[in-house]
């Protein structure tokens, strides 16, 4: 879906008129989120959002991951599989299976680390443990109860925060704030801005830890992009992000495309954008999680080599607090 733009403006009468479609819809996730769930073998640390949307779940997941092994660990990451056919629990291939399969999410980062899709998130961390597994990695799921968490890791944005602050449907609350954070271990700012402001304070009065964090472009997408003029398309949660990241860069965007979160690319689309490109001496650029949609499709690859991937990863502040963190949290939950 493509968020509605009063989400992140000052209280509508949009936004008041859906206020008690949100109440109810927040009543019934917070009622949720307080039953008791299944406890897995290994433990299990949630990187989530308070709201729907993207606030940079994926290289969270990912840094979290590359830390882990570095500490001796296994990770898996269990996901539902958003957008992909497959209920499992199934091992993502990162060469057999496609993004309609498994989902863009799952696909892409299987090229870096074992994850599991499955619906039901209790069996895909069974799964991920037979495999071998020695800690999984919920990619989204917090307001899920399915699955004890041993940790869980709220990811937000400096720059966007919660928008207008109210529950789904009349804003990006995925449930009330207050029973959100009473059950955060930390939370990951990413990037500048005030935006989240409010909710760090929030988070720090409850005792919970605040890691600030940034996205880094890999060097050989900069070096792909050094000196080009770009046509820039993406089809993700926060389309904005992606497009103020390529300019932070020092990359050239002369045109932005936007597409709804996941959006299931067809060969017209594809064509159409290679051929705007060329018509105008641009180059095309996207993200790595809509490449993943494009590479894996038998009807848009031939054109992937016409198109750059942006890949960025997620530098923390201060990689000794994580550090301990997760090692804290690791020692908590063997020791239960």
């Amino acid at each position: 879906m493509r968020e509605p733009a009063f989400w992140y403006r000052p209280p509508s009468s949009i936004s008041r008129l859906l206020t008690p479609l949100g109440a109810i819809y927040g009543a019934i996730t917070a009622q949720r989120m307080a039953r008791t769930g299944a406890r897995a073998e290994i433990p299990v640390f949630c990187i989530g959002n308070y709201h729907v949307g993207g606030a940079g779940k994926t290289p969270t997941t990912l840094a979290l991951a590359k830390l882990l092994r570095e500490l001796g660990e296994q990770p898996f990451v269990v996901s539902r599989g958003y957008g992909g056919a497959l209920s499992g629990p199934v091992r993502v291939d990162p060469v057999g299976h496609t993004a309609a399969d498994v989902g863009d999410e799952p696909l892409m980062m299987a090229a870096q680390v074992p994850v599991i899709v499955s619906r039901d998130r209790v069996e895909g961390a069974a799964l991920a443990h037979a495999q071998g597994a020695t800690i999984v990695l919920l990619d989204d799921g917090f307001q899920n109860p399915a699955l004890v968490k041993d940790a869980s890791l709220i990811v937000i944005d400096a720059s966007r925060g919660l928008g207008n602050g109210c529950v789904f449907p009349a804003g990006p609350l995925r449930a009330p704030l207050p029973p959100q954070i009473a059950r955060t271990d930390a939370l990951i700012v990413i990037g500048s801005g005030d935006a989240a402001d409010g909710v760090i304070a929030d988070v720090t009065k409850e005792g919970a830890s605040v890691l600030r964090a940034r996205l880094v472009p890999d060097q050989a997408s900069l070096d792909q992009l050094r000196e080009q003029r770009v046509l820039a398309f993406a089809g993700i949660g926060d389309p904005a992000r992606f497009f103020a990241t390529l300019r932070a860069s020092g990359v050239e965007v002369i045109e932005e495309k936007i597409f709804a979160d996941h959006h299931p690319f067809t060969p017209d689309e594809i064509e159409r954008l290679v051929s705007e490109a060329a018509a105008k001496s641009l180059m095309l650029v996207t993200t790595e999680k809509d490449m993943a949609r494009i590479r894996s499709d038998v009807r848009l690859r031939k054109h992937a080599d016409r198109i750059a991937a942006f890949a960025v990863t997620l530098a923390f502040d201060d990689e000794t607090k994580l550090r301990d963190l997760v090692t804290a949290r690791l020692a908590r939950a063997r020791a239960r």
